[in-house]
């Protein structure tokens, strides 16, 4: 994959480590903007009447722009469970490498943490947004658990647990898995494919491309480590609708509503590596051919002349930003996934690689959160996408280490899930 060398890529995960203990585990957020009352009114009435939306959202708009700092007037910085269920894959990869109690009690800790910030009133576990968030279809409260989360926090429980085989984390594997399951209202899109709910709402309306690629990822997943066959029987309906929604180019929009027909960096990323993990654990052929059409347009369309992530290919709107972190950490992501098997990509990601080092870590070790029309965003944003970086990094580090393969041999001595 090209430079950096490992023993630079370990140095900036230290450095990160060290900004990360001094700065601590909230921050604030991309929609910190929007999460307040007012913030949030003047969102909805942006969806509603545009005109005068435009004017209401216009403050939040030009200081994001020209101010990102002002975030801090507009709402509190919060932890997010996204990012929490991020560090603590992050530390387990560094854990497995470098061994040692460091870095798995970093992950444990984070584990510790999801534990306690579940959203509260359902049987199961579930985490969602800790804010209010407003949609094009109504208000979205904190604690509404989200399908687009789920499949993290059980990626991290699922890989502590691979480490440590600590059966309390089984317990919440399973508990996960049944929520994913069970919660989610399902859409018949064919005789074979069904569209998931992003949230548990009886009348959520479906469509949502990445949706679907989280919850089919997270149960086939499950129906291995679980053997639970159940899983897998939705998590097929689900995958078969993302294989068919793909559109002739290899692109997905984002939904298939009809209305968010944009297709963007980070959304095509997350449907990409949800159908490279699904290829991983089940060898679809299918898969196969959905992610070389996927990362044939992925590299030609969402990337500048210079080999640097473009937010859009097909915007819904204009942006006040340049560059987005978000687009970065997932290519590092993706390309790690699928290292070696596409020349274009690992190209890519090596440019990305190569520029985050040097235009967008800052001394503290973290990293800018967008490149603007005019400056930078320095905000460090643990959801918006600091805690993705580091995770990608990490499994960066742990896909190059040439003793990843002895590591992982001595990891998998502990009972597998599906033999407990």
């Amino acid at each position: 994959m090209g430079q950096p060398s490992i023993p630079e890529i370990s140095s900036i995960i230290d450095q990160f480590c060290n900004w990360l203990d001094s700065f601590g585990e909230t921050s604030y957020d991309h929609q910190s903007f929007y999460a307040s009352k007012l913030g949030r009114a003047a969102k909805a009435l942006y969806y509603r009447k545009a005109l005068l939306g435009t004017l209401a959202v216009a403050p939040m708009v030009a200081s994001e722009a020209f101010l990102p700092s002002a975030r801090r007037f507009f709402y509190k910085a919060q932890r997010f469970p996204i990012a929490d269920a991020h560090y603590a894959m992050g530390f387990a990869f560094l854990a497995q490498l470098r061994g040692g109690k460091k870095y798995y009690d970093r992950a444990v800790h984070f584990l510790n943490v999801l534990e306690e910030t579940r959203c509260p009133g359902f049987e199961d576990y579930c985490w969602g947004y800790p804010f209010d968030w407003e949609t094009r279809n109504g208000p979205m409260f904190k604690n509404t658990p989200l399908i687009t989360t789920l499949p993290y926090v059980y990626e991290a429980f699922s890989q502590v647990y691979a480490i440590d085989g600590n059966l309390k984390w089984l317990k919440i594997m399973k508990s996960i898995a049944d929520h994913g399951l069970h919660a989610y209202r399902d859409i018949e899109t064919s005789s074979d494919a069904s569209s998931c709910g992003y949230t548990p709402a009886a009348d959520d309306p479906c469509g949502v491309v990445n949706a679907s690629a989280y919850r089919a990822f997270l149960l086939t997943k499950a129906s291995i480590e679980l053997s639970e066959q159940r899983y897998r029987e939705v998590a097929d309906r689900n995958l078969n609708f993302v294989l068919s929604a793909q559109n002739s180019d290899g692109s997905w929009y984002y939904s298939m509503d009809g209305a968010r027909d944009f297709v963007d960096h980070f959304h095509t990323c997350f449907v990409l590596k949800a159908l490279a993990k699904i290829e991983q654990l089940t060898n679809n052929a299918r898969c196969t051919l959905a992610i070389e059409r996927g990362v044939a347009y992925y590299t030609k369309n969402l990337f500048d002349q210079n080999g640097l992530p473009l937010p859009f290919s097909r915007a819904p709107r204009l942006t006040v930003y340049k560059r987005e972190l978000y687009d970065y950490a997932e290519c590092v992501n993706l390309g790690t996934l699928l290292q070696g098997r596409f020349v274009d990509l690992d190209q890519r990601v090596s440019k990305v690689v190569a520029d985050l080092l040097q235009r967008w870590r800052k001394q503290d070790g973290s990293f800018r959160a967008r490149e603007l029309l005019l400056g930078w965003d320095n905000v460090p944003m643990h959801r918006w996408a600091q805690s993705q970086l580091f995770r990608s990094f990490a499994f960066l580090l742990f896909q190059l280490s040439p003793n990843r393969q002895e590591q992982s041999l001595a990891v998998s001595a502990h009972p597998s899930p599906a033999s407990v």
